[in-house]
């Protein structure tokens, strides 16, 4: 690939890029944004693990603490065998700003490990995850870092995450990760959380823009936790959506796809091909589809240089981490594209996953109702601080968000002051 085109989409460029251009417009003093601008702490760790077939294999974990001004850090863990420093790097910085754009007092982090989940058995995925979370155990707890599933990780590995952690601090601690089981100290309503978060922002985009949801066709990529959350929830709320996909197949159908059916159709073959009531797309067609909401909710760099003057939607809710690069946010910019950015649109997971966290911590849980009713109201709220912003300092909603975040953890660090 050309080098411009690999800077393009990595994702610690694409996360300094808006950042900078942030911190530039706050005019934020210069020594207090180097110190923002990196992780405070990065920490690779090799971890051996025995096969079931008895060999020993080496595998390389990261994690990365951005920062804990404003609270303990907090963000995922992903399993992925392109997993790279610099996807943790982004990730961590990411979960920073989307905490503080809808204001809870968390930090960031992000990590993970190299791996192929697919080619692993349960019980070497369980010695993965204990010693991985072994090797990492002093700067993990409920006050210094709180885990969170992520991209091949559930609520399995957050109970052995737990337990781990558990043992050898000699006492029971649920809230050193979020996103167990309800049955382990989980919170009610947040496998749905992302999924909701989205639906929630969408809905206030239509406000803004007086359209109505049974006129609005949805396209999502990605039908994983947070797509077919989304989707489901959408559906049932009247949004028609006309195209989903998977990273190996695609429906589209303009006149609007049975989401509870697509869903029992993926879950008996694993597939969305073969659908008998769409056409079938791939996940790259999609993106460039009739439509009026685009809601990538996979990965990064789905939307770049190259397409992003084919987007034929004319509102960009970004479910996934960094769906979009930098290059082509002047593309969309300029097509009058409406962006809700993916610290605010999909904070709904990190936002249940605070609750979950002072549920924990106080020994009282949440109906279910309690949560989203929270949820709906903290989403609701930053919409309107980020399209705010955006109009008092004629910027794009993305920068906006950057700005909103940046300023309210500089204010933080500066009434802290600098321990020397």
């Amino acid at each position: 690939m050309p080098t411009a085109y690999l800077e393009e989409v990595n994702p610690w460029e694409a996360q300094v890029a808006r950042s900078d251009l942030a911190a530039r417009k706050l005019k934020l003093d210069d020594g207090l944004w180097k110190i923002l601008r990196e992780p405070s702490r990065e920490i690779i760790v090799h971890i051996p693990v025995q096969l079931d077939d008895g060999r020993l294999e080496t595998f390389t974990g990261f994690r990365v603490q951005h920062s804990i001004d404003r609270g303990p850090a907090k963000g995922g863990v992903r399993y992925s065998p392109n997993l790279t420093l610099d996807e943790s790097r982004a990730l961590a910085s990411w979960m920073t700003w989307k905490c503080a754009v809808v204001n809870i007092p968390f930090g960031g982090a992000a990590g993970g490990v190299i791996c192929d989940r697919d080619k692993m058995s349960k019980r070497e995925l369980e010695r993965l995850t204990r010693r991985y979370t072994a090797e990492l155990l002093e700067l993990l707890g409920p006050e210094k870092d709180v885990l969170g599933p992520d991209i091949n990780t559930d609520e399995q590995i957050m109970a052995w995450i737990m337990d781990t952690y558990s043992m050898h601090v000699r006492h029971t601690e649920t809230a050193v990760v979020t996103g167990k089981p309800v049955e382990l100290g989980g919170s009610h309503g947040r496998i749905e959380a992302t999924g909701r978060g989205l639906m929630t922002v969408c809905d206030e985009a239509l406000k803004r823009l007086d359209r109505n949801r049974d006129q609005t066709r949805v396209v999502i990529q990605g039908f994983g936790n947070v797509g077919s959350n989304a989707a489901r929830l959408m559906h049932r709320r009247g949004y028609k959506i006309v195209g989903v996909s998977t990273s190996t197949s695609g429906v589209y159908n303009r006149n609007g796809i049975d989401v509870d059916m697509l869903s029992r159709y993926h879950r008996e073959h694993h597939t969305l091909a073969g659908f008998p009531s769409a056409d079938e797309t791939t996940s790259a067609e999609l993106l460039v589809a009739e439509c009026d909401i685009l809601m990538p909710a996979a990965v990064e760099n789905q939307i770049t240089s190259r397409n992003a003057d084919r987007v034929k939607a004319k509102i960009l809710c970004e479910g996934a981490n960094g769906p979009t690069t930098a290059e082509a946010d002047d593309i969309l910019t300029d097509k009058r594209v409406f962006v809700i950015p993916d610290i605010l649109a999909n904070s709904g997971g990190v936002t249940v996953s605070y609750f979950e966290w002072v549920q924990d911590r106080q020994g009282y849980f949440w109906s279910e109702v309690m949560v989203n009713d929270q949820l709906e109201h903290t989403l609701r709220t930053s919409f309107a601080e980020v399209l705010h912003y955006a109009a008092d300092h004629n910027v794009s909603n993305r920068i906006a968000a950057y700005m909103l975040a940046i300023d309210r953890v500089a204010y933080t660090l500066r009434q802290r002051g600098i321990y020397a």
